[in-house]
């Protein structure tokens, strides 16, 4: 693992103090270039910042893959996530392994960028750990013997040449939602065993399901999928750093499964933490409505994340449970299946507790919302009573006999005693309101004593 303290290199620190340089002018530029008003602003704004970036980018190139991994441990974890993003593709692998578990995991989970390429990656044992090869033509199969095949948005082509290699027919991944629910699971005449699974990409931007295509033929399993996922880059990590993690493809096809409720696991504790700011703000304060608008958005996308996390869990449940009564595994992975099975219990209970606390936050904030709304009327009822005995007075001074009382009476002395008056009214109108409203909040807090009294 990469030792945190980069004091003894030199070199390595003025690489690290390059990058930081970078980073910070690209976050600096961003922000001045957002606060000026002028035409065409985002597009100016992205070709301001990929200067940096781009910078970046090609020290990343240049550098030697241990140097760029003790940059990424030394930088701050929002930098890291920046930079990250710019490391090359086909060595991102390699990095992760030099990196300590902490940080490889929140990179992987952060889900920073989906493939844009065509990948695949074959897997075969070596001394008990996963081994993996990428694989560009045919020929790259000749001199391995894999356990798992990988495939990530592969086009029509690398679909067609793999399946010819073992056999095979891939599925397009750009279909897997087209099937029924009760077709995700079956077995050809040759024992060809095929599975379409949901796996859960939760990122900062957005959250979302994706399907996984699964087939297991002559102890190889394939995979199809449209985009990378946290979860396949992290099992691939573990499965190559721990000797005996997997034996066969059964083993991988169960991790993956296990591994998925793990990340399931982790959202709904992101969850949580989102959920525990909302109450604590709710509870604490008194929310504007405007502030209630935003809570209600920010409980309403938690909601919707754990309502796909609990149709991800219920699709794995499915999937391990076909395989379970299939009668595929081997006892030890029998009893793999069944502590699968045990967390995804645990995890509808956490699911069904989070939709209670997000519908009491929710009746919560509106509740807030009518009693804004409440004090509003208020105020207008208030204002109503007190101008309707002015009205009176008002629509009095306009009558005809007003006039003729006053007929003797100069019009600026009658009007301007009418008017004295209509306030007096209104005044005595505002003071009578506030010492009923004073009598009530006496008589409640004298009726809330003596209930605590009779409680004591």
């Amino acid at each position: 693992m990469i030792d945190d303290n980069l004091s003894e290199v030199d070199e390595v620190k003025d690489y690290l103090a390059q990058v930081q340089t970078l980073l910070a002018k690209h976050r600096l530029v961003g922000e001045m270039v957002r606060r000026q008003e002028m035409p065409r602003h985002e597009l100016i704004e992205g070709m301001v910042q990929k200067q940096h970036i781009s910078e970046l980018k090609q020290l990343f190139a240049r550098l030697p893959l241990v140097t760029v991994a003790l940059i990424l441990s030394a930088l701050s974890e929002e930098e890291r996530l920046v930079a990250w993003k710019e490391v090359e593709e086909e060595h991102q692998d390699d990095i992760l392994e030099l990196l300590s578990d902490e940080i490889r995991e929140a990179l992987v989970d952060d889900g920073h960028r989906p493939s844009k390429r065509v990948m695949v990656n074959a897997f075969d044992l070596h001394n008990g750990r996963l081994r993996q090869v990428v694989v560009q033509r045919p020929s790259d199969f000749a001199n391995i013997k894999p356990i798992w095949v990988d495939l990530v948005a592969p086009t029509p082509r690398v679909r067609e040449w793999v399946g010819k290699q073992f056999g095979i027919e891939l599925p397009d991944p750009a279909n897997l939602t087209d099937l029924e629910a009760s077709a995700r699971f079956y077995i050809e005449d040759d024992d060809e065993l095929h599975l379409h699974s949901d796996f859960l990409l939760d990122m900062a931007g957005e959250s979302r399901n994706v399907a996984v295509a699964f087939i297991l033929k002559n102890d190889i399993l394939f995979s199809v999928r449209s985009e990378e996922l946290p979860v396949f880059r992290l099992q691939r990590h573990r499965a190559r750093t721990h000797s005996g993690y997997v034996a066969d493809a059964k083993d991988v096809l169960l991790d993956l499964y296990a591994a998925d409720a793990e990340y399931s696991a982790d959202a709904l504790e992101d969850i949580y933490a989102s959920l525990e700011a909302v109450t604590k703000h709710v509870l604490s304060t008194h929310p504007t409505d405007e502030e209630a608008g935003l809570i209600l958005a920010d409980i309403a996308k938690q909601e919707d994340i754990n309502g796909r996390i609990r149709r991800n869990v219920l699709d794995t449940r499915r999937a391990v449970s076909f395989l379970m009564r299939g009668k595929f595994l081997s006892p030890a992975q029998q009893e793999d299946a069944r502590q699968i099975m045990r967390d995804i219990e645990s995890l509808d209970g956490h699911t069904s507790f989070l939709f209670g606390k997000i519908n009491f936050l929710m009746d919560a904030v509106v509740g807030f919302i009518n009693i804004n709304q409440n004090q509003r009327v208020s105020k207008l009822t208030k204002l109503s009573i007190v101008f309707m005995p002015i009205n009176i007075v008002a629509g009095i001074g306009g009558m005809s006999e007003f006039s003729m009382m006053t007929s003797g009476v100069p019009w600026p002395i009658a009007y301007g005693a009418l008017t004295i008056g209509m306030g007096i009214v209104g005044w005595l109108t505002y003071l009578a309101l506030c010492q009923g409203e004073r009598r009530e909040a006496r008589s409640k807090l004298a009726a809330a004593n003596a209930r605590a009294q009779n409680r004591a």
